[in-house]
This record gives C-alpha cells, sequence and structure tokens, in this order.
C-alpha cells in the first residue's frame, strides 16, 4: 500500500459550476436556467408558505381538518404550487401526547415549496440514520428534551410523499386573528 495525498476537493461553488458546464453540453440547458431556477426557488420556496398553512390551520377549523386529511390539497387551497413528482403531502399533528419527526434516510427530500429548503442538519447522515434508531437521545441533543410519556413517531419521506408537522398552538396565541391567509 502506497502513502498517497488526496487532494481535497473542489468548494460546492467550483463542484456546482463543472456540473453545471456538463448539463450545458449534454442537455443543451439554456444559458440563464440556473440563475432563473434559483431565483424562482428563492422566491417561491420559502417556510413562510408552510407557516401560512399553520396559521390558517390554527385559526380556520374547517382547513385544518381539510389540511389533516389532503394536505396537497390544502396546500394548493392557498396557492401554494407542488412538484407532480411529489404527489401527496402529509400533515402530521404534533399533540401532547404526540411528537412527529421527519427524516429522509435515503436523501434529504422535503416538502420544499411548502417548508423551504432543508437545514444541513436534515442532511446529515448521522442525523438521518440515528433519529430512526434513538430519537429522543437525538431530539434532546438538538435541544428538545420530551417527557418519556409523550410518544415519538418517525416519518421517513419517500420519493412520492413529503411530510409536514403541524405544531401545537401555544396557548398564549390561542384567539388572534389570521389575516394573512384570508387575502389571498
Amino acid at each position: 500500500m502506497t502513502d498517497t495525498k488526496r487532494e481535497a476537493p473542489a468548494s460546492l461553488e467550483k463542484r456546482a459550476a463543472a456540473l453545471e458546464i456538463v448539463l450545458r453540453r449534454k442537455a443543451d440547458m439554456p444559458k440563464n436556467f440556473v440563475a432563473e431556477f434559483t431565483e424562482h426557488a428563492d422566491d417561491a420556496w420559502i417556510t413562510a408558505n408552510g407557516a401560512q398553512m399553520v396559521a390558517r390551520a390554527w385559526t380556520d377549523p374547517e382547513y385544518r381538518a381539510r389540511m389533516l386529511v389532503d394536505g396537497t390539497a390544502a396546500a394548493r387551497e392557498l396557492g401554494f404550487e407542488f412538484p407532480e413528482h411529489h404527489r401527496t403531502l402529509v400533515v402530521l399533528e404534533n399533540t401532547a401526547t404526540v411528537h412527529n419527526v421527519i427524516v429522509c434516510t435515503l436523501c434529504s427530500c422535503t416538502a420544499y415549496t411548502i417548508i423551504g429548503a432543508a437545514p444541513d442538519w436534515y442532511k446529515d447522515l448521522d442525523y438521518r440514520a440515528r433519529v430512526v434508531r434513538e430519537s429522543r437521545t437525538v431530539l434532546r441533543e438538538m435541544g428538545l428534551d420530551l417527557p418519556a410519556t409523550t410518544e415519538i413517531r418517525v416519518w421517513d419521506t419517500t420519493a412520492d410523499t413529503r411530510y409536514m408537522v403541524l405544531p401545537m398552538q401555544p396557548p398564549a396565541t390561542i384567539g388572534w386573528p389570521c389575516k394573512s391567509w384570508q387575502q389571498s
């Protein structure tokens, strides 16, 4: 065995640029595709979409019921796009006795058009492996120490099913009006 030094991998920016060059050559990608796609993602795929769904669910019981039955339809009802390949958005409700955790053990898929891009920790291989086996420990390490009586349910995203959690409404906000969803 020889002792060879490996070059450090190129920066993310350099790797993305190289990939873009190859895609342009092989797929005849339009010149402004990357810039336009990035601008679209920055404008349309934001956490505010999911927050708007949550706010409406907290203030509109009928919408909440529809959202828990068919998250995809509830997202579209507010005008949010949902890619065809995602097919299904399942909304899971946290309660006083149940806490839902989402993971994608194969990659790092999320309902990005509704809850935004995945944070770095969600993409971490260690998180993805451990949260399934030792969810309570992982959550505690992340700052969420749930009582032993709280059931933790871990949901693994698939190629065609994405998840979103409807958090419990903070008691101090019950009765607050929500006008933002009424304007859409």
